[in-house]
């Protein structure tokens, strides 16, 4: 996921929230959180309980989010958001308690000619390479359902547009020829093979690091059968920590009228 892609998704998580950005530009935000959003991942419970106890005036926090660090200047300060960075998970979390699935309209101008809006279905893929170390990769991917062209990078696609959960007036919906499920099975047959594109290398160095370890263990329990349970232990922590694994969690996604 890069850094722009990362930032077109706080911009759209956070005004979706209405939270407002006070400025920015295309790599950091400032955010005025809402009551609500505060609570949610300011982590501050006893702050809050004390305020509503004593019937105060509530002053939510604000957040700095710096998507590039290298393109700033003047030593600004605020958070570094990247894959992997804890706040980002952590709004990724919040997006899936706030529900993951959305129904968006693409605006249009007000005329009298009637506007057409095409069906697209389009998922956030969070993909996980994990052995004795991590890695994390975005994907965002939409289909349209009527031609069953795929387009990835989708949530830069939709970055800019402007979608609301209402649609507009003198605007025709296109019938969807591919249903949102069979949209969805398709979706996961192409995030397989992106996957299945990535470099791999990494599953053989982990497996080479797994043998060397179980070669040192072997070596150090040599002669004793039948081998103790603190071997064992040891053999099952080792292939925890070692076998390569791949997850595809879905973070979010939606169904899509645009233009």
């Amino acid at each position: 996921m890069h850094s722009t892609e990362i930032h077109t998704y706080l911009h759209r998580f956070f005004t979706e929230n209405d939270c407002e950005i006070l400025h920015g530009n295309e790599h950091y935000l400032t955010v005025q959180l809402t009551i609500d959003m505060d609570k949610r991942i300011m982590n501050r419970p006893f702050y809050w309980r004390y305020i509503e106890s004593v019937n105060e005036i509530p002053n939510p926090a604000q957040l700095t989010l710096i998507t590039d660090m290298k393109q700033l200047q003047n030593g600004m300060k605020g958070e570094v958001i990247h894959l992997g960075s804890p706040r980002l998970h952590q709004l990724f979390q919040v997006t899936k308690e706030m529900g993951q699935f959305v129904k968006l309209y693409e605006r249009v101008g007000a005329n009298n000619e009637q506007q057409i809006l095409t069906p697209w279905v389009g998922v956030n893929y969070k993909v996980s390479f994990t052995s004795h170390q991590t890695k994390e990769i975005l994907y965002s991917i939409g289909i349209n359902l009527m031609t069953g062209a795929v387009v990835k990078e989708f949530q830069e696609t939709i970055g800019m547009r402007d979608l609301s959960d209402q649609s507009s007036e003198q605007v025709f919906h296109l019938p969807f020829i591919i249903t949102p499920v069979r949209a969805l099975d398709r979706l996961d047959a192409v995030i397989t093979k992106v996957i299945e594109g990535e470099d791999l290398t990494w599953v053989e160095e982990a497996e080479k690091r797994w043998r060397k370890d179980q070669a040192v263990l072997d070596y150090f329990y040599e002669g004793q059968e039948p081998k103790p349970e603190c071997y064992e232990m040891e053999k099952r922590a080792m292939e925890e920590r070692f076998k390569p694994r791949i997850t595809v969690d879905v973070v979010n996604g939606g169904l899509f009228y645009l233009k």
